[in-house]
């Protein structure tokens, strides 16, 4: 009999404590619905104009096989319309050491314009430039692993 309570007293303990309920139903989230976002790229314009009447235009164009190669250009614009179109060659089959700078300054107002290949500027091969003042310029080229030829020019609408 000592036994019988025993067993009887932990019977009513163990269903006190809740340990022979049965588990709560598995309950299933509601989905969440996520707006769907279209992103569209859009490319920027390359702006498109012929070149005619030259200011510069080296026929062999420039080659560039240091850091230290520097040349200076310099030359007067007698139109509001015009531009520059550059060629890149790379003379390394790694672009990394391939560069080009192209500091392009009007000598009435100091202001200067820079543009480039490789490294922190675009790696189009061909890149052409509307400028919008007349004046005196000078044009200073500097890169690393590249043969570069530079149209300055009238531009043609």
């Amino acid at each position: 009999m000592k036994y019988f309570v025993i067993f009887a007293l932990i019977l009513a303990g163990v269903l006190l404590a809740g340990c022979t309920s049965t588990p709560a139903p598995v309950v299933t989230p509601a989905p969440t619905t996520v707006p769907v976002t279209t992103v569209v790229a859009t490319a920027t314009p390359q702006p498109s104009f012929a070149l005619g009447d030259s200011y510069l235009d080296k026929p062999g164009g420039y080659t560039f096989n240091s850091e230290k190669d520097v040349v200076e250009e310099s030359f007067r614009v007698d139109s509001q319309s015009w531009g520059i179109d550059y060629k890149i060659k790379p003379l390394n089959d790694d672009l990394q050491y391939c560069w080009f700078v192209m500091n392009v300054t009007n000598m009435d107002n100091g202001q200067t314009e820079t543009f480039g290949y490789g490294r922190q500027y675009s790696i189009e091969l061909e890149q052409i430039v509307p400028m919008y003042k007349e004046g005196p310029y000078k044009i200073t080229m500097a890169g690393q692993g590249v043969k570069v030829w530079v149209k300055a020019a009238k531009r043609i609408p």
